[in-house]
């Protein structure tokens, strides 16, 4: 039988025994992994801050549903839209546009349908919406006229980054700006030039309005959702009513 010389078995019983990494390695190891990948998304997604941070969304609410002649415009300033899949939310929930651009997913007694808030319903109850005619007719029949549902909050199925309308005025010294194309409500923004950000409060027609204007820019605009996350862009040029579109988007929560 074959045995291994003394000096080989002197070597062997030299080797210290691999010992598994200790804590503080560990730790190293995970960040340095994490910065080599980045956020570790798609990378096809706009940059956001990853949606691990996510708090919960509101809880479901209930009250019933009418419907309306609805083509996407209302309180909140949006254009027209081909899309009908559209409600007005009750003067509540709407507050001061807190719901805008918001989707909300609607449960009737036929069905269930998702729609995004674009309008006020100042005759709703607390609970209420008021549905498109062709949102209503996918949880009832429109001869029922008025029907029991329930609703929640959803993720908008929208595609690409967030955009920025500017309303017709707009300048470096008087700037209102109206976030589109986002998954969840919009929380706040802040907005400014040269690393300086300030908050920018909501009007009740749904502009983000600095009555003393942003400057000349160009803008960096961060935007907070209603579930914490935060996306961020910058070199967004000042417009009269015209839409500037940005590079970030919010990641859909889990």
């Amino acid at each position: 039988m074959h045995r291994a010389s003394a000096a080989v078995r002197a070597r062997t019983a030299d080797r210290s025994p691999h010992r598994p990494y200790d804590g503080a390695v560990l730790r190293c190891l995970v960040a340095i992994a994490l910065a080599g990948c980045g956020a570790c998304g798609d990378e096809d997604d706009p940059p956001g801050d990853g949606a691990a941070s996510c708090s919960s969304p509101a809880g479901e609410k209930s009250g019933e549903a009418t419907y309306y002649a609805a083509d996407g415009t209302g309180n909140c300033s949006f254009p027209a839209s081909s899309d009908r899949m559209v409600a007005a939310i009750n003067a509540t929930d709407y507050a001061t546009a807190a719901w805008c651009g918001a989707c909300v997913a609607v449960t009737g007694p036929t069905g269930t349908v998702t729609v995004r808030v674009v309008d006020k319903c100042p005759g709703c109850d607390p609970g209420d919406l008021d549905l498109s005619s062709e949102a209503f007719a996918r949880i009832s029949p429109l001869s029922a006229g008025r029907v029991q549902i329930t609703w929640r909050e959803v993720a908008c199925d929208v595609q690409g980054p967030l955009s920025y309308h500017f309303k017709d005025g707009s300048s470096a010294f008087w700037t209102a700006i109206q976030v589109r194309n986002h998954r969840y409500p919009i929380a706040k923004i802040e907005a400014g030039t040269a690393g300086t950000l300030q908050t920018i409060e909501r009007v009740s027609y749904n502009y983000f309005i600095e009555t003393s204007g942003l400057g000349a820019g160009p803008y960096t605009i961060r935007v907070t959702d209603t579930r914490g996350q935060v996306a961020e862009d910058t070199g967004i040029a000042i417009a009269d009513d015209a839409t500037r579109t940005g590079t970030a988007q919010h990641p859909i929560c889990p």
